[in-house]
């Protein structure tokens, strides 16, 4: 199981990453705070102080067709909010 999905890259996180030390992920939803905090210091080598997550469940959208009304919905996420200790930074550009 990959507890890491990927990064979150706004303009808010961003923001925080450059005041507060924290960084947002899309996590799995079966991953717990100590699974998601092992992973983030073993992919990013820094070490992490507070992890908090958020559920998310599906969006729910329906379309008038020719045909009839079309019901679909999104799928179900996971955020993590990773507080990193003072002195640590992860940078998600260098990869690019």
């Amino acid at each position: 199981m990959s507890v890491l999905i990927k990064p979150i890259i706004t303009e808010k996180m961003t923001a925080d990453s450059e005041l507060f030390n924290r960084y947002g992920f899309f996590v799995n939803p079966a991953a717990n705070k100590l699974e998601i905090k092992e992973a983030v210091e073993a992919t990013y080598g820094v070490s992490v102080e507070k992890v908090r997550t958020m559920n998310y469940g599906p969006m729910r959208k329906s379309r008038y067709t020719k045909t009839g009304i079309q019901h679909g919905k999104t799928n179900a996420i996971k955020k993590a909010i990773v507080d990193v200790a003072e002195g640590d930074i992860i940078d998600f550009y260098s990869n690019l």
